[in-house]
């Protein structure tokens, strides 16, 4: 069994993905090739935005969006310390500070009431993570941000294709960003990310950073990078996405089925009002996760765990100044989430297999609990 299944879906799209991937290797432009604006255009189109421009990576797409938009040294950023750690480094890439905020304990997004209290003088954008495959509260985000005269990026690395009261994920923000990694809802095969925006002149400024600062070669009035994303990866893009709703529809359907056999036994995902889940990560909560991840692996089932440290825990943030206990939804989270297999070509019968591994671990944990209760019971009561 795979935790994501990358081997069934490319014999499933063979045919496309070789003939677009042999379109390239004949005409030869495998770098910014016409691929690149063919699934740029594509893009922008399926989020319903003017721009989306490629990049790199999805770790490199949220520092130029910040570089765009004039973030650096003396700046500060509100973001969440329980993320793929990408998210605070780009800030810190720019030499920018981040400044965190607590979850929401049910959506593991941010907790949208304390974004005010960290917001000061020195903050220039909010950059919330749509984790797991779910989008937080973008209409009191951008009304909040509005009121400070404050863009907003989503960190949207785990949600593209997700919806917030029928908008899509990167399409709601002053510029969205978004990961292509292989094991996203959408992934090439290697890395890549896009930025999506509606504003012209950020648009611009992006593809300028994208290309060494410059849109004209030899011509670069702004400081850049190599930040091109690559032809042959925007190929197997360009044969995946025709699949992608039929892939999201799978991705619901499965994450539900997982929620209907295991919500008697542990903390299921909770889908917020308004919202549709792409299940980037099927993730539960237990109390005791190590204990049942390594019965799990004995018994062969595959699992991650996003992310077992909270950002504020790693030594390169310690000069920050945070301590623990001061984010305690976040800490308490990274010590009990648990991502059980999932992608559109699951199973039932695998599904099936790992729930039932799951109800027999967590049944025989609790049997033990009440085993061991029992002695302790009787010696209370003779006191």
């Amino acid at each position: 069994m795979e935790f994501v299944d990358l081997k069934t879906q490319y014999r499933r799209y063979q045919t496309e993905v070789d003939d677009r991937i042999r379109r390239v290797l004949e005409h030869g432009r495998f770098i910014m090739g016409p691929e690149i604006e063919e699934l740029e255009k594509g893009l922008a189109a399926s989020v319903g935005v003017k721009h989306c421009i490629t990049v790199a990576n999805g770790t490199q797409s949220l520092e130029i969006a910040l570089r765009a938009l004039d973030i650096g040294p003396g700046d500060e950023v509100v973001t969440v310390p329980f993320t793929w750690i990408s998210t605070a480094e780009a800030i810190c890439l720019t030499g920018a500070k981040p400044v965190f905020v607590d979850i929401d304990p049910s959506t593991y997004n941010i907790n949208v009431e304390l974004i005010e209290a960290a917001i000061t003088p020195r903050t220039k954008a909010l950059l919330p993570v749509s984790l797991f495959g779910q989008m937080p509260d973008y209409d009191r985000i951008n009304a909040m941000a509005a009121s400070h005269g404050l863009p907003v990026i989503e960190d949207a690395a785990q949600s593209f294709g997700a919806t917030h009261r029928g908008q899509p994920s990167c399409g709601v923000t002053t510029v969205g960003s978004t990961s292509f990694f292989p094991a996203k809802p959408l992934g090439c095969y290697g890395d890549g990310g896009a930025l999506f925006t509606n504003d012209d002149s950020l648009a611009h400024k992006i593809r300028a950073i994208r290309t060494h600062g410059g849109i004209q070669r030899h011509d670069h009035p702004i400081l850049g990078t190599n930040g091109r994303f690559d032809t042959l990866q925007a190929a197997v893009l360009l044969a995946k996405l025709p699949h992608f709703e039929w892939e999201l529809k799978q991705r619901a359907r499965i994450g539900a089925r997982y929620s209907s056999l295991l919500q008697s036994c542990c903390v299921v995902p909770t889908v917020a009002a308004g919202n549709t889940h792409v299940y980037a990560q099927y993730t539960i909560r237990l109390p005791n996760r190590d204990e049942v991840a390594e019965q799990l692996k004995s018994r062969g089932i595959p699992f991650g765990i996003y992310y077992p440290k909270c950002l504020h825990e790693q030594p390169v943030f310690a000069s920050l100044g945070y301590k623990w206990g001061d984010f305690p939804e976040s800490e308490k989270t990274s010590r009990e989430v648990l991502s059980l297999p999932i992608h559109p070509f699951l199973t039932e019968a695998d599904q099936d297999h790992v729930a039932k591994t799951l109800i027999g671990i967590l049944s025989h944990d609790r049997s033990e609990d009440r085993s061991e209760a029992a002695p302790v019971r009787v010696a209370l009561q003779s006191l």
